[in-house]
């Protein structure tokens, strides 16, 4: 017991954080806050709802108008899925800024990226329980997807299905799936955790700071996630006000295999990874370039490497980013359209542009902006080298660097503790 305590004290309240840190690293928090909430409104839920074709729709109804306070907890579940992926992708967003996914800090970026998968998972599980119209089909659409697997893809779907179509234990299978998931969810975040206290996070300078510029994470960041806790409350005003502002109306229809909906579409958390499936009229090579664009987020770390990880020196990927993000955005609203012109033109374009930045662009960028900086550097001093990585402790350590003689104590190689030093 005294050990974790010691634990808690030296990984929690005690651990060395940057000074300089802004709002844009409150993402990570809130996304833990979300969590938290996902989990208290699904058990309450579980209360009530029932994994049956023909009682699904009406127990949901029974929370909503019999349940004291049961549409506050189901629109609180509902409306925090939403919230839960927008922080998310805002972290994951941030970290693209400020290159908080190369070498040394590689496993947090992978780990992270594994909740994200999970959280879409999760997120298409939930989505079926309902057992509306969009519900339904949302299901069909995207179960039917394995059948190109060569050979076994028929036999794979029958045994998902539970049968020849979607019925019983469909609905029982993905219920169980979604109870499950957010444990596996709570996994990867401790090791999400792990990973990052052993690199330490990154800064809006992108270098390592020595340890008098780093403040404890109690009581200075703790209070700052709790100031953004209190400003992202204001998911209460889609709860109260609007509750189903990102909800589909053919989910309030109950599922029916007969009528196929006009527009069958995901939610909008989901939509631009839908839009690239749909961008490329073959089926097989439409679920290709789907999995590839989740590949290419993993292959970053590995094709892109530097040692200066501040946007602020970097004003050419800077554009590069926000053209990203524009062209993320443009094929998310694209793809919640029908498919006809010009909105189907649109998402064959953006889904071009996504793969072309994330595959070429970034990463030739990255290295032209490399080579301006170190030969910055060696204007300055011709004596600089470049500081070597010890990937075996995923440290880097400087071997030979004027600011070694200013700051000795920086330097003092260990294994065990996260290293705070300068880097070009």
């Amino acid at each position: 017991m005294k050990s974790f305590l010691t634990f808690i004290k030296s990984q929690g309240i005690f651990y060395g954080t940057p000074k300089n840190l802004s709002y844009f690293w409150n993402f990570g928090s809130l996304a833990l806050f979300a969590l938290i909430i996902q989990f208290l409104t699904g058990i309450f839920l579980t209360f009530w709802y029932i994994p049956d074709i023909n009682e699904a729709f009406n127990s949901v109804e029974f929370i909503m108008r019999e349940v004291r306070k049961g549409w506050l907890i189901r629109y609180l579940h509902a409306n925090g899925a939403s919230f839960f992926f927008l922080v998310v992708y805002c972290h994951v967003f941030k970290n693209l800024y400020t290159l908080s996914f190369t070498e040394e800090r590689m496993w947090t970026w992978f780990s992270g990226l594994l909740i994200l998968l999970a959280m879409m998972f999760t997120a298409f599980l939930g989505y079926v329980l309902p057992w509306g119209q969009m519900s339904f089909w949302a299901a069909t659409v995207i179960t039917s997807l394995v059948s190109v697997i060569p050979k076994i893809g028929n036999d794979l779907l029958i045994f998902i299905w539970g049968g020849y179509g979607i019925s019983q234990p469909t609905l029982t299978r993905v219920y169980g799936l979604h109870y499950l998931m957010p444990f596996v969810i709570l996994f990867l975040f401790g090791l999400h955790m792990i990973f990052l206290h052993n690199t330490g996070s990154n800064n809006p300078l992108g270098f390592f700071i020595k340890s008098a510029d780093e403040l404890s994470f109690f009581p200075y960041f703790v209070v700052k996630d709790l100031l953004g806790i209190n400003i992202c409350l204001f998911l209460l005003f889609f709860v109260f006000f609007n509750p189903n502002y990102v909800n589909h109306p053919d989910n309030y229809i109950p599922a029916d295999p007969l009528k196929t909906p006009a527009h069958i579409v995901p939610e909008w958390y989901l939509l631009m990874f839908y839009g690239i499936l749909r961008s490329v009229p073959n089926k097989l090579l439409g679920i290709i370039f789907l999995l590839s664009s989740l590949f290419l987020l993993f292959l970053l770390p590995l094709t892109i490497e530097t040692k200066t990880t501040g946007t602020l020196f970097r004003p050419y990927y800077r554009r590069v980013f926000w053209f990203f993000v524009g062209t993320c955005l443009l094929l998310s609203w694209a793809s919640g359209k029908s498919v006809e012109y010009p909105f189907f033109e649109i998402c064959k374009i953006t889904t071009f542009f996504y793969f072309f930045i994330l595959g070429f662009l970034m990463p030739f960028i990255i290295n032209f902006e490399n080579r301006i900086l170190l030969g910055n550097l060696k204007s300055r001093n011709p004596k600089y080298k470049a500081p070597r990585f010890k990937s075996k402790y995923f440290n880097l350590i400087e071997t030979n660097n004027p600011f070694k003689r200013k700051f000795p104590a920086v330097y003092t190689p260990s294994i065990f503790k996260r290293q705070s030093i300068f880097v070009d």
